[in-house]
């Protein structure tokens, strides 16, 4: 220490030198560029997120699949969870997940003649599953109608078709978790469909033998012996989670609040929150299989609950606080206003046809006939049994007019049993065109007769068969009092009066209409004239509605759908072979769909007027929707939807 001290003193003094005012030889400093400096980045505005917000008129019960409540809002929002497994495009099945539609051409599709035995499942010669014993009708291998049908002695060798189907999924499909989905997947949802505990329509699994996995991606679906369908596509069971609820009894997943309110898809989008009341809201699926192609376009999508009242959506859609109204809206009677807002591009509606159909039923053969129709008896006179008097009916009235005025031309007048795009509807067919002359023509042959010169005073009878001389040409013509209905039913009647056919309308209510038999109007068979709506099927003809077997009587509980009691042989057996026709064969298979609509056209129990339109709105900066009424919901191709800047027109 006593060293440093010294040192430190020597130092000092040689720095305060060199600060002294003394000349200093400073070298010259050389003068350099500054050096740089991080230029600031521009602020980046994050991109919001694209968003859809669909109105819906009515809040579902649950999104489970198989949770007992199935309904249009239920499968809107499914749509965008599940995409497929097919979509129905024109009432064709197009393969959404699947390689492709099963048929005989590419393998898919085997038909192959097995050995049947006691106590087997069968379909028996009236379609429906039974245990083959002795006594059992069936459709022995290679027949294909009631014609060759055979009651099984309990003895012989009998051998009977049988139908195989194998479906391949696409492979890389994952659940919006990550997670393969596979054929497992499917099979187990084939297993909770047909568990006891479902509350299911148990029809398709009925007529299933076997619904297994082959591998990883391939399943077989096996009919029992008899059972040949001609749709395919719907014996492919949707798929549901097996990795997520394979531990869960049918009766616990019916429970589940995850299952009902966030069921796993694999579809475009998935479901975040539930709002009871309010809204669901969903976002993208990140593993949807098409995200590669820029799908879906949408971040974020929300269903939100305005209600059925058409003022209130109408009013959300016009204000921005909705893209899309859905067909869950009541929407009855609204047309006029939709069309406004069209002409003035504050919407656009979107509307097609659909396979249910308005009808004019004729109370032909009414239940007081069942014991034995006289003239003297006392009751209604046989005023609708003479099939000139139906056709006469028929001619009078202006079915186009009725589309044009009350439905915009949206809609058509039926050729049959279904709309003009499907694949069983014949253009070369009609129930008698409007042609008032016509119809008068036919009354005067059926013996109704103009005695008066007057045609606003109903015809009366002359030689009419099974009806008294001098009985005026009435009808009591009821319906519902909701506006379509009452405004169709008050057009029917001004056209039939300009034919000499008098008409009294009467208005019911809904529960007083459809009540059952025997006190009910219409299925206690006791009424002249009804307008009301069948639904057909969406691949198979709806005859059997107007089946023999179909009239509702005492002797079968008042259960059918035939309530005209029209009865006609020939009929039932086109019928029974439309629904039995073999697809192998396509031209046999048209013939027999068309021979069963021609007669039903020609014979008139009931007077098809036109096709119930599926309805929805939209603004006019969304773009991609395509409604197509063989889709199971308007939003079948959700993922493609689009609006604003990501539309063509925009």
């Amino acid at each position: 220490m006593r060293l440093m001290k010294p040192l430190l003193l020597i130092l000092l003094a040689t720095l305060l030198a060199a600060c002294s005012g003394g000349p200093v030889n400073t070298p010259a400093v050389t003068p350099t560029a500054p050096l740089p400096t991080d230029t600031p980045l521009p602020t980046l505005t994050p991109v919001p997120p694209r968003e859809l917000t669909i109105c819906i008129g009515q809040e579902p019960q649950s999104l489970y699949l198989y949770g007992g409540s199935s309904s249009r809002a239920m499968w809107n929002i499914l749509e965008a969870i599940y995409d497929g497994p097919f979509d129905y495009r024109a009432y064709q099945p197009q393969p959404v997940i699947l390689e492709s539609l099963p048929s005989p051409e590419n393998g898919g599709a085997v038909y192959e003649t097995v050995s049947v035995e006691r106590g087997q499942d069968v379909l028996d010669a009236a379609g429906e599953p039974a245990v083959l014993d002795t006594g059992v009708r069936v459709l022995p291998a290679g027949c294909h109608s009631a014609d060759c049908a055979v009651r099984w002695d309990g003895v012989s060798p009998l051998q009977m078709e049988r139908l195989t189907l194998t479906f391949r999924l696409k492979a890389g499909l994952l659940w919006q978790d990550g997670v393969p989905l596979t054929a497992a997947d499917s099979v187990f949802a084939f297993q909770i469909a047909s568990d006891p505990q479902t509350p299911a329509v148990r029809w398709l699994t009925l007529r299933t033998a076997a619904y297994r996995a082959v591998d990883e991606l391939t399943v077989e679906w096996r009919g029992i012996p008899g059972y040949l369908p001609a749709d395919y596509a719907l014996h492919f069971f949707l798929p549901l989670p097996q990795h997520a609820w394979g531990n869960f009894s049918a009766a616990e997943l019916l429970q589940n609040e995850e299952v009902n309110r966030h069921p796993l898809g694999w579809g475009p989008y998935q479901i975040e929150t539930w709002t009871p009341g309010e809204s669901i809201r969903l976002s993208r699926n990140p593993h949807y299989f098409r995200a590669a192609e820029g799908l879906p376009r949408f971040d974020r999508l929300t269903f939100r609950f305005f209600g059925e009242p058409a003022d209130n959506n109408i009013a959300a859609l016009t204000s921005g606080d909705c893209d899309f109204v859905d067909d869950t809206v009541d929407w009855e009677g609204q047309l006029y206003i939709l069309n406004e807002l069209q002409q003035k591009q504050a919407a656009v509606i979107q509307a097609v046809p659909t396979t249910t159909w308005e009808q004019l039923t004729f109370g032909i053969r009414p239940a007081a006939y069942d014991g034995g129709y006289t003239p003297f008896g006392g009751y209604r006179q046989d005023l609708l049994g003479d099939k000139r008097t139906r056709q006469a009916i028929a001619a009078c009235i202006d079915r186009q007019g009725l589309v044009d005025r009350l439905l915009y031309g949206y809609s058509a007048v039926p050729n049959g049993f279904f709309p003009p795009n499907h694949p069983l509807a014949f253009d070369d067919l009609s129930a008698p065109p409007f042609d008032p002359d016509l119809g008068k023509r036919l009354l005067d042959e059926a013996g109704w007769r103009d005695l008066d010169n007057d045609p606003a005073t109903p015809r009366t009878a002359v030689g009419v068969l099974n009806v008294l001389n001098d009985t005026p040409l009435t009808f009591e013509y009821r319906t519902t009092p909701d506006h379509l209905h009452q405004m169709t039913a008050e057009m029917i009647a001004e056209n039939l009066r300009n034919c000499g056919v008098g008409v009294s309308l009467k208005l019911v209510e809904p529960f007083e209409l459809y009540a059952p038999g025997p006190e009910g109007a219409l299925f206690g068979r006791n009424f002249d004239l009804a307008q009301f709506a069948w639904q057909s099927g969406r691949t198979t003809p709806p005859c059997n509605l107007f089946t023999t077997a179909q009239i509702p009587a005492a002797n079968n509980g008042w259960i059918g759908t035939n309530i005209s009691g029209w009865s006609s042989p020939v009929y039932d057996a086109q019928c029974a072979a439309a629904l039995r026709a073999d697809p192998r064969d396509p031209s046999a298979y048209q013939q027999a769909q068309r021979a069963v609509q021609q007669t039903f056209l020609e014979e008139l129990p009931a007077v098809p007027l036109y096709f119930r339109l599926q309805i929805a709105l939209a603004s006019p900066q969304v773009c991609g929707i395509q409604m197509d009424a063989g889709a199971r919901s308007p939003l079948w191709n959700i993922e493609t939807w689009d609006k604003d800047e990501g539309c063509p027109a925009n």
